[in-house]
């Protein structure tokens, strides 16, 4: 039996170290041989450079023919860290584990450890470390490289920790639990003038100002209202100056969504509202759309081995199965449209309470007391799973 003290002292170690050294995605090289390192120090074999900077370890016990996959991120943000009290900072300026990677893989490695000294189950488990979650291109990376030729799964399980539920409960769903997001860019071309005399060009500003605020209208007029999904536009960029109406005129911004036909629902409304009311004031538009995150879709028959695990680790009280879904993205859900299994979240703390900063802020940090929640979680999920 793992010392509990021990072990959680073993994953702060390791997690603090990752906190301290963040690289972005694909760049990911020594995070890599860090957890490499710690992977052959269980024994495990390690399988380096898949989909670039990701590795793969494999574990069989027993005669069982199962193979369960669990998964971790590797990558951190372009955020320079806000935290001069803190002894674990990342030590790299401009860069930081700002969405709580380092916690994700500090979980995995500690499932690995639990699960190499145990040896309680019957079949094969491996443990996924994948590169550039953040930009939605890792997963595909490693799925082109033949991440499941080489390394089948019969499933595969993941998690991602949430400022604002509750330290160490865990939730899931069935289903959509996190959506797509698609990005867009909007170029108009008008006709610059002097700002004195408006009616001698065409003004983008006005146009792209239409076009903002029809875009709107797509949710709210041709999406059924029981329907989810989120149109956001994010910048608005001129070749203008203060006395000058420009040029041109960039809208780019992101869609939400959890379903293939609204995907596409939005991008043929947006644009033939782009196109139309560039061309009722006589301006053209280019307009592109490109699908970054596919919706995370948790298959029916993995979510209750996910309920059950997170039920022997945390108790009832704190697994919810039934979760709303939320309109985050995860480059995980490019995994399950080839291969069944679940993605949970782990409470990382309450907004008031010690791992409430959201992600993606320059204060934010993994909680630390929901390290060992996690590792045995995913340990637990193997177990389970391998049983059914």
């Amino acid at each position: 039996m793992i010392n509990e003290n021990e072990l959680h002292q073993q994953l702060v170690t390791w997690r603090h170290h990752l906190h301290q050294h963040p690289e972005v995605g694909f760049e990911e090289l020594q995070t890599s041989d860090y957890v490499a390192a710690a992977l052959q120090e269980m024994g495990l074999q390690v399988h380096r450079s898949i989909g670039g900077t990701g590795l793969v370890a494999s574990l069989s016990v027993g005669d069982g023919t199962g193979v369960i996959g669990l998964r971790a991120d590797m990558d951190a943000l372009h955020i320079h860290e806000d935290a001069p009290d803190r002894d674990h900072a990342s030590t790299t300026a401009g860069k930081m584990h700002a969405c709580g990677h380092d916690g994700h893989m500090t979980m995995i490695l500690g499932a690995a450890k639990l699960l190499t000294e145990s040896r309680d189950f019957n079949g094969t488990v491996r443990f996924i470390f994948q590169p550039a979650e953040e930009h939605g291109r890792g997963a595909k990376a490693m799925i082109a490289d033949g991440l499941f030729d080489r390394f089948p799964v019969d499933a595969l399980f993941g998690a991602h920790n949430m400022p604002g539920l509750p330290a160490g409960t865990i939730a899931t769903r069935s289903g959509g639990i996190m959506a797509s997001e698609d990005n867009f860019v909007i170029s108009i071309k008008g006709k610059g003038t002097h700002a004195a005399r408006p009616h001698m060009g065409i003004d983008p500003i006005v146009i792209a100002s239409e076009i903002v605020l029809a875009l709107q209208t797509i949710v709210s007029r041709t999406l059924d209202p029981s329907v989810p999904a989120v149109i956001s536009c994010t910048e608005f960029i001129t070749d203008g100056i203060r006395n000058a109406i420009p040029t041109h005129v960039t809208i780019k911004g992101d869609t939400r969504s959890y379903a293939p036909e609204v995907q596409a629902m939005l991008e043929k409304r947006m644009r033939e509202i782009s196109v139309g009311i560039c061309e009722m004031h006589g301006a053209t538009c280019e307009f592109e759309y490109t699908h970054e995150f596919a919706p995370t879709v948790n298959w029916e028959q993995c979510t209750p081995i996910a309920v059950e695990a997170a039920t022997k680790v945390v108790g009832a009280d704190k697994v919810n199965a039934e979760v709303h879904p939320m309109m985050i993205s995860e480059d995980f859900g490019a995994f399950l449209q080839v291969v069944p299994g679940n993605f949970v979240f782990i409470g990382n703390g309450e907004s008031n309470a010690t791992g409430g900063i959201p992600l993606h802020n320059s204060k934010y940090d993994f909680n630390d007391d929901v390290l060992t929640t996690g590792a045995r979680y995913f340990a637990e999920v193997v177990r389970t799973a391998l049983a059914r």
